[in-house]
């Protein structure tokens, strides 16, 4: 089943391969969407794919890379976004 997720970071996820770390498993996983660090310091995931994988990806979003240093992972489920056909990428 198809899942779409809006995940807000918080805690030291910028500058530390943050994400990058997150592209890379998206990809793993198969899912679609983007990531992009916001101007207060946290990091925004728009992630859609299977339900299991993007849950899968949650979970690696709440530890993060050597560095990292998440303290807060937001989730709100989003409705599908049926134009999201492109690899996951990282948006500036």
């Amino acid at each position: 089943m198809e899942q779409r997720i809006l995940a807000i970071a918080e805690g030291r996820v910028q500058g530390v391969g943050y994400r990058w770390f997150i592209q890379r498993h998206a990809e793993q996983f198969g899912l679609r969407g983007y990531v992009r660090n916001l101007t207060d310091g946290r990091v925004e995931i728009d992630v859609q794919g299977d339900a299991a994988m993007v849950e899968a990806l949650l979970q690696k979003a709440r530890i993060g890379p050597f560095g990292a240093h998440v303290t807060s992972l937001k989730i709100e489920p989003k409705p599908l976004n049926q134009a999201a056909v492109s690899p996951f990428e990282i948006r500036k």
